[in-house]
């Protein structure tokens, strides 16, 4: 989108580029200011209200908190609401986005299934008196206003720019692989409906990225060599994301004077993000407590929450048990593995929440590879950073070594 000299500086107009990554789980937004001869830097907004404790926080949790149809928090500020009467927290609402070929299930239909057909996700409800395009509107209103409220106290003459270029800066919007001209209608929409555009605007103004697109751009601006990336190589970008694990192939078609890549074939998406890892270990944390006084949502939920923050993404497989805190000194059913207020997890019963989710994107990843000869798999994305994913790819597709670079794992292929 940027015009750029051979020396990589900018030779446009001055603009403002504001993008922002609405993610299943966790959002962000990164912003570019553009003018002759700058060399164009992005900048990621990483201060968030609910999260001053969390110095450079990039992300924010994807929720939305109610009362009634009225937001009244949004992020970290809203898990203060989770499970309270009266008040609702949109979630997980993404997945209600997804095309129908996305919501069902990557396996065959259950043995002696009467319908014979693929079961489908649970996707959680909406609140109440809210529509769907409603939350969007909502959350994207924040991010785009908490976006220039950080442009301005964090740039140099910042209010100033953001009156000359705010109202018509440029809106970069990414997007799962798998979505099509139907979702960035509804997101269109949504953006106008939150403030983020008028209801007519110059079509330049809004873009919409795949986020197996982002993530390459992305791995290749924060390696810390290129020097792999040689004409005619061919490599992988897998972005592992809340809910969805985008693959791309790309081959190195020049370095100089400019880089060329080209896609090898169509990208593959399939639904196996962590959020599935979230609702398996909520299953299995249901049948473990089962006949416990402890098995209550709010003992639940504060169990996953913290299973998600810690246990999921520290876990790599090695370890014999993984303990978690939830309560008081004084809580304690040594039947079902709590003492202290504190709850065992074996092993298994972790390694157990990642098995509905690995073999898809094990399959996802072995379809889009067959057949050619990759030599590097870039794997991105917050779901990316989990060991145990990362030790499953290496074991499945026979590595020899693994270069880790600040923003993403680069697994090279045998």
């Amino acid at each position: 989108m940027a015009d750029t000299s051979k020396e990589g500086r900018y030779t446009g107009e001055e603009q403002l580029v504001i993008a922002i990554d609405l993610g299943t789980t966790q959002s962000a937004v990164s912003y570019c200011h553009l003018f002759p001869n700058s060399v164009p830097s992005v900048r990621i907004v990483n201060k968030w209200p609910g999260q001053e404790e969390v110095a450079g926080d990039s992300k924010i949790p994807s929720l939305v908190a109610y009362e009634n149809s009225r937001p009244i928090a949004y992020g970290a500020e809203a898990l203060e609401y989770m499970d309270t009467e009266g008040y609702y927290v949109a979630k997980w609402f993404k997945l209600h986005l997804h095309p129908d070929s996305m919501k069902i299930v990557d396996e065959p239909p259950v043995y002696g299934s009467a319908s014979n057909v693929a079961p489908t996700f649970e996707i959680p409800a909406l609140p109440p008196s809210v529509s769907l395009k409603q939350i969007y509107a909502h959350l994207l209103g924040y991010l785009f206003d908490h976006a220039r409220n950080f442009f301005k106290n964090n740039t140099v003459d910042g209010a100033r720019i953001w009156q000359r270029l705010g109202e018509k800066c440029t809106i970069v919007l990414a997007t799962p692989n798998g979505w099509d001209t139907t979702q960035q209608s509804f997101l269109r929409s949504a953006a106008v409906l939150g403030g983020l555009l008028p209801e007519t605007f110059p079509e330049h103004r809004l873009k919409f990225v795949t986020e197996g697109e982002a993530s390459v751009h992305y791995a290749l601006e924060y390696s810390q060599s290129n020097a792999w990336l040689r004409k005619g190589v061919v490599f992988a970008v897998m972005d592992a994301g809340g809910s969805t694990v985008d693959s791309t192939l790309y081959e190195c078609k020049e370095t100089q004077p400019k880089m060329v890549l080209e896609e090898v074939c169509a990208s593959e998406c399939v639904q196996a993000g962590s959020v599935f890892v979230d609702r398996a270990a909520a299953s299995m944390l249901s049948r473990k407590l089962d006949g416990s006084n402890f098995n209550e949502p709010a003992y639940r939920n504060d169990i996953i929450d913290e299973f998600e923050k810690k246990t999921k993404r520290k876990f790599d497989g090695t370890q014999t048990n993984s303990i978690i805190k939830f309560g008081k000194d004084w809580d304690n059913d040594r039947e079902h593995g709590i003492f202290k207020g504190r709850i065992t997890l074996t092993k298994q019963e972790v390694e157990s929440t990642f098995n509905e989710v690995i073999p898809r994107i094990v399959a996802s990843c072995s379809n889009l590879l067959s057949g050619r000869k990759v030599e590097h798999l870039l794997l991105v994305g917050g779901f990316g950073e989990s060991p145990f994913l990362r030790k499953r790819l290496k074991e499945t597709f026979g590595t020899k070594g693994t270069v880790f670079s600040e923003g993403y794992q680069a697994i090279l292929l045998t």
